[in-house]
């Protein structure tokens, strides 16, 4: 199915669906199936509005963290390898996106200063 009209309220098109919905209507789509030869109106509506906060201290799941692994953990290295992780041999630490840092469990082992660790 091909979506190719995306229609914004108070455009033409949508006077109808404004009065049936009001303010709660966001937009109105026409998609067009080629196999029933068929165009579909869907309408996007607003359910619920709440008040929300970011919270900057949130780490996103695709940061890089650096790792502290002491040499002779072969078994733990291994682990982070086969989950994506990048061994950096200039800065001595191992490189893994947050989201997988903590699917391993390995949030006590982030280096979180500028400490060289070898």
């Amino acid at each position: 199915m091909k979506t190719n009209k995306k229609i914004i309220p108070g455009n033409p098109g949508t006077k109808r669906l404004l009065e049936k919905y009001g303010e709660r209507l966001i937009c109105v789509r026409y998609k067009y199936d080629e196999k029933t030869q068929k165009r579909i109106k869907t309408v996007e509506l607003l359910e619920e509005e709440a008040r929300w906060i970011k919270d900057n201290k949130r780490i996103p799941d695709n940061k890089i963290m650096k790792l502290k692994i002491k040499y002779g953990e072969t078994d733990l290295g291994i682990a982070v390898k086969s989950i994506g992780g990048k061994w950096n041999k200039e800065k001595k630490y191992w490189e893994l996106p947050y989201g997988k840092v903590l699917t391993l469990g390995l949030e006590n082992r982030i280096i979180h200063d500028k400490t060289k660790y070898s």
